[in-house]
């Protein structure tokens, strides 16, 4: 028996099949390296393919029965926010195609039990700054976050047609590492987005100073990612429980917001490194403030999350200054 992780060679992806691996759980890895490393994969079975590609649903369920799959946790999609307003049929056929090809193979698989990498871009923009599962319109404003959302009514429409045990956990803001080794390899999240620019001597940049929140900047709920992962191994856990799961959504975050400008002066004080910011327009699609509400997942599973801010900003550069890109932080303190 195993689990299939599609993007486990990624970011997220990665940090969830080793804490698999921790758990004594056998691994199959379905990723196109798009944005994963190969190495990641070792340990595991691995099949490089693109879960939205002509005939990837057959190779799917091929690997399923090959592999005695008995869980898929569903990571491969595309993830950036501005991208998807410039692209929308590109996501729609990356993210809800890609979908579709999982879920239909695990149907004809005889796989039971999934678990889907959502998003809190369901939410759109809340009228409540600490937002709950249920209670609250979730009218995403951006194709991203429209994606996500039609992946959950996707999954409970396939749970309750087929018997699927479907669970879908809708991310925060996901940051930190557990080491370099699993370090985010590409710049697409705030963290890693200021360590590129400062990589290359150039000035991080915000995008909007004049939101609805204190300081004017974003605030959103960031969740270190080694706290995501054991996320995913409550969430297995509560579908291998015996009996009808009352729950199909839950958001995994930390309750807690932080804006960009005190992400930033949190970097300048963990990296030593006092550089000028610049300020530039707003980015389309992006809610004023998005925070989660993590009490449910704390009731049914006994989950909470367990890193600070310091933790994920310090692992972060840690893993960062690790890899090939590591920033000459004497050299920003002469120029400064």
């Amino acid at each position: 028996m195993s689990v299939l992780v599609t993007g486990g060679c990624g970011y997220i992806g990665s940090h969830i099949v080793r804490a698999l691996k921790e758990q004594g759980e056998e691994t199959v890895i379905a990723d196109d390296l798009s944005y994963g490393k190969e190495e990641r994969a070792k340990g595991s079975k691995f099949y490089r393919m693109d879960v939205c590609a002509p005939g990837a649903k057959e190779d799917l369920e091929r690997i399923m029965k090959e592999c005695a799959v008995t869980a898929v946790i569903h990571c491969a999609a595309r993830k950036q926010v501005g991208e998807s307003v410039e692209k929308p049929i590109f996501y729609y056929r990356q993210n809800v195609g890609g979908f579709l090809n999982v879920i239909e193979a695990m149907k004809d698989a005889g796989v039971k039990d999934m678990i889907f990498s959502s998003s809190a871009a369901v939410y759109g923009e809340p009228p409540v700054d600490v937002v709950p599962e249920f209670g609250v319109e979730m009218v995403p404003i951006n194709p991203y976050g429209q994606t996500k959302l039609f992946g959950e009514w996707m999954g409970n429409a396939v749970a309750a047609a087929f018997g699927l045990n479907f669970c879908a956990l809708r991310y925060f803001n996901v940051a930190g590492c557990a080491g370099p080794d699993l370090a985010d390899p590409s710049a697409l999240n705030l963290i890693p987005i200021v360590f590129e620019r400062l990589s290359k001597f150039q000035a991080p940049v915000i995008f909007g100073d004049d939101y609805p929140t204190p300081d004017g900047t974003c605030v959103r709920d960031y969740i270190h990612v080694e706290d995501l992962a054991s996320a995913h191994i409550c969430a297995l856990q509560y579908l291998r429980r015996p009996g009808k799961k009352e729950y199909s959504a839950f958001n995994v975050g930390t309750g807690k917001g932080t804006s960009v400008r005190q992400i930033i002066d949190a970097i300048k004080r963990i990296t030593g490194i006092q550089f000028e910011e610049k300020v530039e327009g707003r980015r389309a699609g992006d809610p004023p403030m998005l925070i989660g509400n993590a009490e449910l997942i704390g009731r049914i599973m006994g989950w909470k999350s367990e890193k600070s801010l310091q933790d994920i900003i310090s692992s972060a550069w840690q893993a960062w200054q690790a890899g090939p890109k590591r920033i000459e932080v004497e050299t920003w303190k002469e120029k400064a």
